[in-house]
């Protein structure tokens, strides 16, 4: 049993960076496909576009911080408190990554049909975002008073 508690923790310390990476990849295929359709449509502003493509990107970024924050020996002690901070924060990312990315994308189709609108268009992705800095730092935040090994 205690090696399943411990199997479990080890994936709370790498769930934030690889559920991060899934829905930063999701998020940033779904605005890249309204950027390319967009591009299709309109003859410039092509950059702004491209650069709502990569938004969604952060999220791994903040995956492998929370990664290295729980990275430590995982004990049957510590492994439901690296579980949890490790695998609901990657759910948040990953949910962030790919609603990032539909709002991205609306904001891409919105701006290419009314391109003075393109600031205000990404006002919700960047709300998403701050969900997840919430969510970042929360698991930074609560990390810091999981025991390391032998509870010291």
């Amino acid at each position: 049993m205690n090696e399943l508690v411990v199997a479990l923790g080890w994936v709370g310390i790498y769930s934030p960076m690889a559920i991060g990476a899934i829905g930063s990849s999701i998020g940033c295929a779904l605005a890249g496909a309204a950027a390319c359709g967009a591009m299709l449509e309109t003859e410039g502003g092509y950059g702004r576009f491209i650069g709502l493509t990569a938004l969604p990107s952060s999220f791994v970024i903040y995956g492998i911080v929370v990664m290295f924050t729980l990275n430590r020996e995982v004990t049957p002690e510590n492994a439901g408190a690296l579980f949890g901070i490790g695998f609901f924060a990657g759910l948040a990312f990953l949910y962030a990554g790919i609603y990032q990315g539909r709002s991205c994308a609306d904001a891409i189709n919105a701006a290419k049909e009314k391109p003075e609108i393109f600031g205000l268009s990404i006002a919700p992705a960047a709300i998403i975002e701050g969900f997840a800095v919430f969510a970042f730092v929360f698991a930074l935040v609560v990390s810091a008073g999981i025991p390391a090994a032998g509870g010291s």
